[in-house]
């Protein structure tokens, strides 16, 4: 008998026989052994049998008689079909006229043996096999193809959404320096220094969501863990049941990262409020970190319904989820904040035993040298042109009303043939201040034209992330500050103050 081909020489397949004759069965797994077939055997006759079997079994493929006492081929197929559609079932029979071999593939058989003449058996065992494992593969890649459908239109949602969010968290960053410049009264500089942090805080969120599908890393600052595991605090306090004990142990209190504050507490948040609705009965939620390894170890525990095999194996899968309108990125973006740091995440879960998160994250490197404290920048104009140009005109107006108050005297514009048009009218401008991604006459082009017809001044370009400026197209010869987001009211003053005193 010849053997099997390449299917069966690297798995171990689980043959199910249903069966009534163990004589029969014998058989037929004697054939399959002889060609080569390596795999595990188990016989059934009944529908009881079946669905368990199915359930605990999880056979490759099903071999089934036609008729048996009190149970029937047909009856099994459509139990087969209804329970596991793409399983390969082949029906094995004494008899079976030809009318009835076609309504058994019409209803969903791979394939029909007579088992006085089972010689072609293993030879349709291992084409249904390889079908089937054909098939599998088909639907991963489709399903991965989906994946990556949906990613890509994730990222293109969240581009829009940063950029609109970054757009109306702008007045967070600039109107706290216009209240701190315009009174002397400790309780309003203190709350301005609170709405610019909320502010820097969101602009950093809106970041993280391009980031998220982009894979790039955000900007890190080192900041002490019982910091961290304070605002963790703060945040769950309205989502903490009375029959949940949160515990939190810091080993050191002076244990300090670099990260990215907002990413790390958006995963610590992430997997906390997860354990929360693992223990719809309460329980207890350990958030703890030590040193280890050469780094921290952050514990994330509790004592919940835990999590089976296939939901640990498929846990870090994009759009995976076992949540009702759960939307299966939260422990995805958790393992890439994690990773993108240099460090690692591991999940130890049992089902009625809770889950356990461990994060290990290098230790901060420990930088010699004295902190240089950022003196206060005070930068009084003497009515010097600025021609400004922004395309989003809430962030044109508060930056104009910005460099009013320091005393120079802006000229607006929201696109680069505006600008064109108030530099043909005025002939003069100290400082030419351009988003990078104005629109009808990109930044680069605009800034070599008004080169090109007599303008000697700076420029400073204010970076958009969507539409970063080309440096190569501007002219050598123009002095150029760039300024990234967020962009704060401090660093545009010092970079007007530069530019001009440059010019002088």
């Amino acid at each position: 008998m010849a053997p099997l081909r390449a299917i069966s020489s690297d798995a171990r397949f689980r043959v199910l026989f249903v069966e009534d004759s163990p004589e029969d069965a014998e058989l037929l797994q004697m054939q399959l052994e002889e060609a080569g077939l390596a795999a595990d055997y188990l016989r059934v006759d009944d529908e009881k049998g079946l669905r368990h079997a199915l359930a605990d079994f999880d056979p490759h493929i099903v071999l089934s008689d036609l008729s048996m006492p009190g149970f029937s081929g047909h009856e099994a197929l459509r139990i087969v079909r209804g329970q596991a559609p793409g399983l390969p079932f082949i029906f094995v029979s004494g008899t079976i006229g030809e009318d009835v071999a076609v309504a058994a593939l019409r209803e969903g058989a791979n394939d029909y043996i007579l088992k006085h003449s089972s010689a072609r058996l293993p030879a349709a065992v291992e084409r249904a096999l390889r079908e089937a494992r054909t098939e599998a593969e088909r639907a991963r890649v489709e399903a991965e193809l989906m994946r990556s459908q949906r990613l890509e239109s994730l990222s293109l949602l969240a581009a829009g959404l940063s950029h609109d969010l970054r757009n109306i968290l702008q007045p967070l960053l600039i109107v706290p320096d216009l209240i701190a410049q315009r009174s002397e009264d400790p309780r309003l500089h203190q709350l301005a220094k609170v709405v610019a942090e909320c502010g820097r805080r969101g602009h950093e969120m809106a970041e993280s969501m391009l980031s998220f599908v982009r894979g790039s890393r955000r900007a890190s600052e080192r900041f002490r863990l019982a910091d961290l595991f304070h605002a963790v605090q703060l945040l769950l306090k309205g989502s903490l049941p009375r029959t949940v004990e949160l515990e939190v142990e810091l080993a050191d209190p002076e244990l300090v990262l670099d990260a990215n504050y907002t990413e790390l507490q958006q995963c610590l948040l992430n997997l906390c409020l997860n354990a929360i609705q693992a223990m719809p009965a309460g329980g207890r939620l350990e958030l703890s970190a030590a040193e280890a390894d050469g780094g921290v170890r952050v514990v994330v525990a509790d004592t919940g319904n835990g999590m089976d095999a296939h939901t640990r194996e498929n846990l870090f899968t994009p759009f995976f989820t076992t949540k009702p309108g759960g939307t299966g990125l939260g422990l995805v973006s958790c393992k890439r904040i994690i990773e993108s740091l240099g460090g690692r995440i591991g999940v130890d879960s049992a089902p009625g035993q809770g889950t356990r998160f461990e994060l290990w994250l290098p230790a901060a490197v420990d930088e010699s040298g004295p902190e240089v404290e950022e003196a206060p920048v005070t930068v009084l104009g003497q009515g010097e042109r600025i021609l400004l140009v922004i395309r989003e005109g809430s962030r044109m107006s508060l930056i104009g009303n910005a460099l009013v108050s320091q005393g120079y005297r802006p000229e607006l514009a929201t696109d680069g043939a505006a600008a064109l048009r108030r530099w043909a009218e005025t002939g003069s401008a100290d400082v030419v201040l351009v988003d990078s991604g104005i629109e009808l006459f990109p930044a680069e082009r605009l800034l070599s034209t008004m080169h090109e017809s007599g303008y000697e001044g700076p420029a400073i370009v204010i970076e958009d992330e969507d539409a970063p400026l080309d440096a190569s197209l501007v002219p050598a010869t123009m002095p150029l500050l760039r300024l990234t987001q967020p962009l704060g009211m401090h660093r545009l003053f010092e970079a007007v103050a530069e530019a001009l005193r440059g010019r002088g």
